[in-house]
């Protein structure tokens, strides 16, 4: 039987089993639109938390943290690691070793300068991304933590593609080629998207 909430799925959003779609908190959404609403506000949310007080960024339990806050309201699973497979993201049972090992590397890069502040907190992101560590959500979670990361070292937010005047659809395919050249190992096209 068709779903019209989530019939609308497309690369924006990574596919929830039927398990994951049955823990939708909000019981009057049936369309996207009405998703895209509900998760912008708990997400507005979110950002009021980070606001109130200094949060450490490079720590396990915050990531989750803020996951939940920015998708506790809409979603049961939110700030709990997948326990599916994807078709993006590593296997499912390695995600905790694998933050754990990400927040590790990225304190040493901090700690001994590896990289300018700006691109420590883009490949934070990249690698969290690419990690899929949450059922969904996590290109607005990873992007979230760049941009706390990049305050932390002394930087501004990064604008993810806002500068740009560009259709969100030709926004959202330039953020997809770029985070696929840093799968390449080419970090400067999602580094110069990140500040676009």
């Amino acid at each position: 039987m068709s779903d019209p909430l989530f019939d609308e799925d497309d690369e924006a959003n990574t596919p929830l089993t039927e398990e994951e779609r049955a823990q939708l908190i909000p019981t009057y959404i049936t369309q996207r639109r009405e998703l895209n609403e509900a998760e912008l506000a708990n997400i507005s949310e979110a950002t009021k938390w980070l606001s109130s007080r200094k949060r450490e960024v490079l720590d396990d339990a915050f990531l989750r943290e803020l996951h939940k806050r920015m998708f506790g309201k809409v979603w049961q699973w939110a700030g709990e690691y997948r326990t599916t497979p994807r078709n993006i993201g590593i296997d499912a049972y390695r995600i905790p070793m694998e933050v754990r090992q990400l927040v590790d590397d990225v304190r040493y890069q901090v700690g001994h300068e590896t990289y300018p502040p700006d691109e420590i907190a883009v490949r934070f992101s990249h690698r969290l991304v690419s990690i899929h560590p949450f059922p969904n959500g996590n290109g607005r979670h990873s992007r979230m933590v760049a941009d706390l990361l990049a305050v932390q070292l002394g930087q501004k937010p990064f604008t993810w593609g806002r500068m740009s005047l560009v259709d969100p659809s030709a926004t959202r395919k330039a953020y997809i080629a770029a985070l696929q050249a840093a799968d390449g190992h080419d970090i400067e096209p999602l580094l110069a998207f990140a500040r676009s």
